[in-house]
């Protein structure tokens, strides 16, 4: 993206016709370490005390200079990790000229770095600014907390966010010889008052659920083995690797049960009693992959719970056992073990400055343990219950880590196309002279957080389950070898309160439910929504929501429905759930009116299996971060994908006959032909790309008449791609208003 040259003036803008910025005037002295720069003007941005200058004894003492940015220019990354936080402008006196001045404000425009003023836990960031003025060094000063900003750089070039996980009932469920007993009980005493036969059979099976994994641990516990399926499963003596600075060899006796998806291991090796019985999530595979796809992170990864910090530390071993997510040298920093009874909070989970809180996301099965700040970037998910109707589980199209996967890629996809679109656009516009209120608005993760699961919240019908795995305060006492002493009270204070309240929002077609998925409540599917999804997958084609807070004084929140990229409907409320049903509603409208007319005979909507989807074979959905060349897992060959692509680029002669009709044979545009159709006019050129952008190769195409570009496709294979640049050109030439293109365009008739 161009921005402007650094000491170029502006045409018809003289030196003497830019103003200086408003506030008070200092003249200080600039240091890059002990070297003298010169002299500059320093001007506050805001009046009274709020405007008082950041530097200690009146001049400007540089530390360092910030790392290179590949992509994003440093006032873009801090206004996304410390929005508004412009505290001053310094501009170069004209006279004397200072030489060793002007080449550090080249190298910092050139090489978008930064120079840095360290006082106290703050870092004082100039950013060197294009002006007005000829030929005279500018630079605003931005405030961010320290080492929050070399963390951030890298993750916004590589277009990585950061993700914590809960632990239990999230990801696994534990539980203990002691903790099985209390459910067993528990239970039994729930069927002696139970007069439903129908869940008093569902209970029976429960319990013996519980009892046969109970008999799978005591077994373990006796006799380090385990009889599955009359098969005996010895130890796996796995050891721990230490963590940086702690010498102490550790070596745990494990058993691995793939088919049972369970683990059985002893969090103190010494002292029995710390055996657990590890059920671990489905699909937690599929999700671990994803994070880490292709070798590079997506997000980072990180950990907050309740538990006590070595039973923390071994369940997240037995998740992530090569340590691809979390690495040794970041373990003990990432792992965050919260006390029991307080609330979680980003600020906590990021408090030696790895990421800023508007780039984070949560997954966890309870909203309310959480600082109500960050709520709204919570994505709350049903508690898993292994032992609770397992087959209830089974029934659902879509694991919920699948679900969970889900919405990860759609906020990372929403997210920097936001950053791309807006944010980096509008701060490459930007001049010195521009006031902050000029500045655009960040990204944050918690705007683009929408529940696309309808099976949840859980039906209320049945009563919950009972809480699974142990608490922290049971781990603590087992791991210091002490008898645990559970009672009624104990028992009773482990059942929490349920966190899927349900609100109605608004009295449209049927009933819309809500789940506290943020502090503004994020919508589980109304009618009206998951209509559109089920039309986007008939079609092949993805539904995205996409949200933005206006800035004025009256709050309002703008969600914009997209349909394979075009926007088809929008919505305005006071909190974004209201605008979200607003713009499904007027979205199913203009679907009725006019799209489905279009994208039927493209997509084969009235032929097509309806078993086929725009999701992969695991429930996953495409990852469409194309500014990194993210592309979806690949299943092996021969897979239902695999078919399914193959039907698809079927379709690539019926929108080429498509594309010849719309495009007039009597025009002439000059353009060099590459790979294209048979009247010579719309071109198939096959895109180069940057061969260190991705391990895998990939096709790119793009479709162009008479020198325009009208569509863009990518894909794993040649026909794929091009079947997606045209699909994306008979779109563009169906709605385009472009003159330019118009001309070469046959007259569109409409059918009676």
């Amino acid at each position: 993206m161009l921005r402007p040259s650094p000491l170029l003036p502006v045409p018809g803008v003289s030196a003497s016709a830019a103003a200086a910025p408003p506030g008070r005037a200092a003249i200080m002295r600039m240091f890059h370490g002990d070297v003298f720069l010169g002299e500059v003007d320093v001007f506050s941005i805001k009046p009274g005390p709020e405007g008082a200058l950041p530097f200690p004894s009146n001049e400007i003492r540089i530390s360092h200079l910030s790392p290179a940015s590949e992509r994003c220019p440093p006032l873009a990354i801090l206004q996304t990790i410390a929005p508004f936080s412009v505290r001053c402008k310094l501009q170069a006196r004209p006279l004397p000229p200072h030489p060793s001045l002007h080449r550090l404000y080249i190298t910092c425009f050139n090489e978008y770095k930064s120079a840095v003023v360290v006082v106290g836990d703050e870092e004082l960031h100039l950013v060197a600014m294009p002006s007005k003025v000829e030929k005279i060094p500018c630079f605003w000063c931005c405030s961010v907390r320290v080492g929050l900003y070399a963390a951030s750089v890298g993750m916004l070039n590589l277009r990585c966010l950061a993700i914590v996980f809960d632990l239990d009932e999230t990801l696994i469920v534990a539980n203990t010889m002691r903790s099985f007993e209390s459910r067993i009980e528990m239970l039994s005493r729930r069927m002696d008052i139970e007069d439903d036969p129908v869940r008093v059979a569902g209970m029976s099976a429960e319990i013996k659920r519980y009892i046969e994994d109970r008999e799978l641990l005591k077994e373990f516990i006796d006799t380090d083995t385990v009889t599955d399926n009359g098969r005996i499963v010895g130890t796996q003596k796995e050891e721990v690797q230490p963590m940086p600075g702690v010498q102490e060899r550790l070596v745990r006796p494990v058993i691995r049960l793939p088919e049972r998806n369970a683990i059985l291991t002893r969090i103190n090796p010494e002292i029995r009693d710390t055996s657990v019985f590890v059920k671990l999530r489905p699909a937690w595979e599929d999700l671990r992959s994803y994070l880490t796809a292709k070798g590079r992170k997506r997000f980072e990864v990180y950990v907050c719970t309740m538990a006590e910090r070595d039973y923390a530390l071994e369940i997240w071993r037995l998740l992530d056992p090569e340590a691809n997510l979390i690495s040794l040298n970041n373990l003990s920093d990432r792992v965050v073990c919260v006390k029991a009874g307080s609330k979680k909070s980003l600020q906590h989970v990021f408090r030696d400055g790895g990421c800023h809180p508007k780039m984070a996301m949560v997954i966890d099965d309870r909203l309310q343990v959480w600082d109500e700040k960050d709520q709204h970037r919570v994505h709350v998910v049903p508690a898993y219950a292994p032992y609770y109707a397992p087959q209830a589980k089974m029934a659902n199209a879509v694991p919920v880590l699948c679900v969970a996967r889900n919405v990860a890629c759609n906020v990372r996809g929403g997210f920097f196309r936001e950053f791309d679109e807006n944010l980096l656009k509008k701060v490459f516009e930007l001049l010195y002279e521009n006031e902050l209120l000029d500045l655009p608005y960040a990204p944050d993760v918690g705007d683009y957080l929408v529940c696309e699961d309808p099976n949840f919240p859980q039906s209320n019908k049945d009563p919950a389950p009972i809480p699974e795995g142990m608490s922290g305060a049971e781990v603590e006492k087992r791991l210091n070898g002490r008898a645990y002493q559970a009672d009624q009270k104990q028992i009773s204070s482990s059942i929490r309160p349920p966190d899927d309240a349900r609100v109605p929002i608004r009295g449209t077609l049927g009933s819309s439910n809500v789940q506290p998925n943020g502090g503004s409540m994020a919508i589980v599917p109304s009618l009206f929504v998951m209509v559109l999804q089920e039309i986007g997958r008939l079609c092949n084609s993805k539904v995205e929501f996409r949200s933005t807070v206006s800035t004025s004084k009256i709050t309002q929140f703008s969600v914009e429905v997209l349909f394979s990229n075009e926007k088809i409907g929008n919505g305005i409320g006071k909190t974004r759930d209201e605008a979200q049903v607003q713009a499904a509603e007027k979205a199913l409208q203009n679907l009725q009116s006019n799209y489905l007319s279009y994208v039927a005979p493209i997509a084969g909507v009235l032929n097509k299996d309806t078993s086929k989807s725009s999701r992969n074979g695991n429930g996953f959905l495409e990852d469409d971060l194309d500014s990194d060349g993210d592309t979806a897992m690949q299943e092996p060959s021969g897979s239902k994908s695999e078919q399914k692509d193959h039907s698809n680029v079927d379709r690539l002669p019926s929108v080429l006959s498509l594309i010849r009709e719309l495009v007039r044979h009597d025009a002439t545009p000059d353009i060099s032909i590459s790979d294209c159709l048979e009247d010579q006019h719309v071109v198939f050129r096959d895109q180069v790309r940057n061969p260190g952008s991705a391990t895998n190769e990939e096709y790119h195409f793009q479709v162009e008449l008479a020198g325009q570009i009208l569509g863009n496709g990518i894909g794993v294979n040649k026909d794929f791609a091009k079947l997606q640049a045209a699909e994306d050109a008979l779109r563009f030439l169906k709605t385009t208003t472009d003159p330019q293109i118009k001309k070469h365009l046959r007259p569109i008739r409409c059918s009676s």
